[in-house]
């Protein structure tokens, strides 16, 4: 049988349009939402900042005044409330942060009076109005939106949410996903392998890749090349969200995971992509749960992970951004490819500089390879190489992502 692999293209909007975010929610306190996804709006509750205050040390002034002397009627400090006081020729000191009374409209910092002693200053001849003041609701007022369904919780959020007395958020809960492995020749790394066995290297390569953006994974198991068993196994992991397996999916006699999740009802978006390397790719859906069949040569499988899987489960887990945001760089080797299918080229992308990696001579089988890149380049499948030089589109591996797609090969 001769497989009809599908364009990249195809693939990639195939596989995000059957991607159905996840529904379910739940509500965690601060101190849990690190990296969790907003399932619903979050609205401003109290005004940022909350009341007009000083962004220096210095003086709170009118800016009529410029020029003049004025006395210092009092100092204000942080934490206290001050009602309008001042008469003609005052002014108040006041402190980082504090309350700003309504009768100034100006703060000037002690560094940049012309003399202060004996409860006296002097101002400068040319003062800004409104300098160092910040004003109540300049960042956000009450009512407004601060954050978006859809966006991911960092750090900085959470020092916003603090600042509003949020304690608790609404979130997606956190998608499950099964990783497996398929292969008699496989064994595990405490196991001993001989010299016709290999250690199996794709369910921790995964894992920990997903764990890094964000994502819990279980590993189940290796799958015994059996048809029989495989199908019974498969049956069993309809409650994950997510199933992810390497290998067991090219043409040999011995591949029967596609087989065993089609006896359990998977509807097949596609069955190989023209791509290298990782042309025996196959995604799908069962019942609920999205199906992700990686090849099983290493280096082929983490390039899909990363490429194809990675925008697919961020979608599923209800992130607005799930797009590769797409860097350009100066490639500094040139290599070459084969026409006719979309190339992977893995390399190193620094200070706007792609070097690819090991000239673009490398198997599929091979480990190393990924951990010496942190960047793909994608050719498109008319493109025979890359000059030196020229400018090209990549993607980092560990990079960003964006709401919006962006096309890699224009």
């Amino acid at each position: 049988m001769v497989k009809n692999y599908v364009d990249f293209n195809e693939a990639v909007e195939s596989a995000l349009a059957n991607a159905e975010a996840t529904t379910l929610k739940e509500i965690l306190g601060l101190e849990k939402a690190l990296g969790r996804v907003f399932s619903q709006d979050v609205i401003c509750q109290k005004n940022l900042p909350s009341f007009n205050n000083s962004a220096m040390d210095g003086f709170a002034i009118k800016a009529s005044d410029a020029g003049s002397t004025l006395r210092v009627k009092e100092l204000i400090y942080a934490g206290e409330v001050k009602e309008a006081s001042l008469g003609e020729g005052e002014c108040y000191k006041i402190m980082t942060g504090a309350q700003v009374p309504s009768d100034v409209d100006t703060i000037i910092p002690i560094e940049n009076v012309l003399k202060f002693e004996n409860g006296e200053v002097t101002l400068p001849e040319t003062v800004r109005k409104g300098d160092a003041l910040r004003l109540k609701g300049e960042e956000t007022k009450e009512g407004e939106r601060l954050f978006k369904e859809g966006e991911e919780i960092t750090a900085r959020t959470i020092a916003v949410l603090a600042s509003q007395g949020i304690v608790s958020v609404e979130v997606y809960k956190k998608l499950s996903i099964a990783v497996v492995s398929t292969g008699n020749e496989l064994k595990e790394p405490w196991e001993s392998a001989s010299e016709d066995e290999i250690y199996n290297c794709n369910s921790y390569a995964i894992i920990s890749t997903l764990q890094s953006k964000g994502f819990d994974a279980s590993y189940i198991k290796v799958i015994p090349d059996n048809l029989e068993e495989t199908i019974s196994f498969v049956s069993d992991l309809k409650s994950y969200d997510i199933i992810i397996t390497s290998g067991g999916i090219s043409m040999g006699d011995a591949d029967f995971v596609g087989r065993a999740f089609e006896a359990n009802g998977l509807l097949t978006l596609f069955d190989g992509v023209n791509i290298k390397p990782g042309r025996p790719i196959m995604m799908g859906r069962m019942d609920k749960t999205f199906v992700i069949c990686l090849p099983g040569n290493p280096l082929t499988a983490m390039a899909n992970l990363y490429l194809f899987a990675l925008p697919i489960i961020r979608k599923i887990q209800g992130h607005a951004a799930h797009h590769h945001n797409i860097e350009v760089a100066q490639n500094k080797m040139a290599f070459k490819t084969k026409a006719g299918r979309v190339n992977v080229a893995l390399g190193r992308l620094n200070a706007g500089l792609f070097t690819v990696t090991r000239g673009n001579k490398y198997g599929s089988g091979m480990i190393t390879v990924i951990e010496e890149s942190n960047a793909m380049l994608i050719t498109s499948s008319a493109s025979k190489g890359c000059e030196e030089d020229v400018y090209v589109k990549v993607i980092r591996l560990d990079g960003m992502y964006l709401q919006e797609s962006i096309d890699i090969f224009n």
